[in-house]
């Protein structure tokens, strides 16, 4: 009962071992920031790329694709642990604005838009379709433009200070799109990507929903209407055409209306790897995506799955042989990769594995002997079934090797705690040389001497540990209106730029097993530096220790 006595006693009258239990609760909050940002980082580094992707991807890592996918989709759709699989095509090419003469290099993929809506979160990536929901879409389209309802009641247009410029129509998009609109602002979605105009301010003014996003207008005082010949639509990454700002936000350009024409350049490739003459097709700008990944959104641009299937000539063709010119087959339809959606509780390892060797069982399988040359065998052969964290170890693995870094650096950093907890409870023990003869003059052992500084030690590191676990907690959860306040002190002090990040704020999420593994480490590292003082107490001999002056 002494030890426990003498261990509270010490912690509530030696004030020096404040600054023991100051320097573990720094230490502990330092080290639980650095594990939360990191981890955060890193959560949503994989949630992001588990929404471009469905749970197993089936690739061979060719440009030349593989072929057989819609017969392997119809045998694995019947399995019990698939809800939905999509063929995918991967390609790269030249992208140009119409009358624009900026050139962009990007990776073009082909998608069966309704089927990716269900296998990914690709979906959620889309800017009109948040606004105008049902209206994006990768077929054959013309180009919106703003116009005029001249059938409803005239409003106040006003200008940008909202005084009143005079009376005239409202506003209003062709009828897909203006429903479209007035359904997502009866939802309560709102824009704050769009530049604020005339029709925006006049809009707002009149409690109509704005128009979100950039349209080309009609000429004059005219209804809204299509304009131009079908042409299909093209989903394009929202850091091609969009500058995003520090706050970030996007600065959308007048320069892209949705459905402007843009021009694609495609090599297509044969099936042995050779490159086939260039395809220029013209498609229009149907929405555009921004998955969070840099990366992805500065280069890639969706269309539809058939059509790039078509230009890159990987659809069903005739076979010819090369040195008759007489046609000896036909040449089954290729893709770049199957993205596959499970069913919650299926192993995915293990399932992918189990697709794996289905698919490779396809090249020997007698109903496509017929169909498929010694080139689409070896395709085949070169497939793998991966779970989507396989398919991205490369962008996942180096920041898992960062964060363990970052957090082992911190950590040693810490042992300053050990250090100062074993100086200042050696110092207590040098002050306390009599109290401790007094205690083992009537019969305190040793062993229990020693147990008093311990005990006093892991008490630094609890009261530490726990304070430094709260500083951290309520940092890490109000980290971004802190830097928001540093900015409003200083733009120089920002530290999150918006504009460089891909993530539209700092990480602030805080994982109970991360608290937990700093405070037992904390508690640790103080007992662990208290040993020396306490070893160094119990060897007092109990009469030097009495005429100790």
């Amino acid at each position: 009962m002494y030890k426990l006595f003498l261990t509270l006693r010490y912690l509530r009258k030696r004030r020096i071992a404040y600054f023991a239990i100051a320097a573990v609760m720094l230490c502990t909050a330092m080290v639980l920031i650095v594990m939360s940002v990191m981890g955060g980082f890193l959560d949503q580094l994989k949630s992001k790329a588990r929404g471009l992707l469905g749970d197993i991807i089936i690739d061979n890592r060719s440009y030349s694709g593989f072929p057989l996918y819609e017969e392997f989709i119809a045998d694995i759709s019947a399995w019990p642990e698939v809800v939905k699989a999509t063929p995918v095509l991967y390609s790269y090419g030249l992208l140009r604005f119409y009358d624009s003469p900026q050139t962009n290099t990007v990776r073009v993929v082909g998608l069966r838009l309704e089927d990716a809506y269900h296998v990914n979160a690709f979906k959620s990536s889309l800017y009109y379709e948040r606004f105008y929901p049902g209206t994006t879409t990768l077929a054959e389209q013309q180009q919106p433009l703003l116009g005029f309802d001249l059938r409803s009641p005239p409003i106040d247009w006003r200008d940008e200070r909202g005084e009143v410029m005079g009376q005239g129509p409202r506003p209003a998009l062709p009828p897909p799109y203006q429903e479209a609109l007035e359904q997502s602002w009866a939802a309560g979605v709102r824009d704050t990507e769009s530049p604020e105009t005339e029709y925006t301010t006049t809009m707002q003014a009149a409690n109509l929903p704005p128009i979100a996003g950039i349209y080309g207008v009609v000429p004059g005082v005219g209804e809204p209407a299509l304009m131009g010949e079908e042409q299909p639509g093209l989903i394009i990454g929202r850091d091609i055409l969009a500058k995003r700002l520090p706050d970030g936000r996007y600065q959308r350009l007048w320069q892209y209306p949705r459905g402007c024409l843009v021009s694609l350049t495609l090599l297509p490739a044969s099936e042995a790897g050779t490159l086939d003459t260039p395809v220029k097709p013209l498609l229009r700008y149907a929405d555009d995506s921004r998955t969070g990944i840099y990366e992805i959104d500065s280069q890639h641009v969706y269309c539809d799955f058939d059509l790039l299937q078509k230009l890159l000539h990987m659809d069903t063709a005739e076979r010819v042989d090369p040195e008759t010119g007489t046609v000896i087959g036909t040449a089954p339809a290729r893709c770049s990769q199957i993205q596959i959606k499970i069913r919650e509780g299926a192993n995915p390892r293990e399932l992918a594995r189990r697709l794996e060797r289905h698919y490779h069982g396809l090249a020997s399988d007698p109903r496509f002997q017929d169909q498929l040359s010694l080139n689409d065998i070896q395709l085949i052969h070169f497939i793998e079934g991966m779970t989507w964290e396989q398919s991205q170890a490369h962008i996942i693995a180096p920041v898992e090797k960062e964060r363990q870094l970052v957090t082992i650096l911190f950590g040693i950093i810490s042992l300053v705690a050990a250090v100062l907890v074993l100086c200042i409870l050696y110092m207590i023990v040098l002050q306390k040389t009599r109290d401790i003869g007094i205690i083992k003059a009537i019969g305190g052992s040793s062993a229990g001497v020693a147990l008093i500084f311990i005990t006093y030690g892991a008490a630094c590191g609890v009261v530490g540990s726990a304070v430094g676990s709260l500083l951290g907690y309520y940092f890490v959860i109000y980290i971004n209106d802190i830097q928001d306040w540093l900015t409003s002190l200083n733009p120089a002090w920002q530290v999150w730029d918006r504009s460089v990040y891909s993530f539209d704020a700092i990480p602030n999420t805080v994982r109970t097993g991360d608290i937990v593994a700093v405070v037992v480490a904390a508690i640790l590292t103080s007992t662990l530096g208290s040993l020396a003082a306490a070893w160094r107490a119990g060897r007092m001999e109990p009469v030097e220790a009495l005429r100790y002056e």
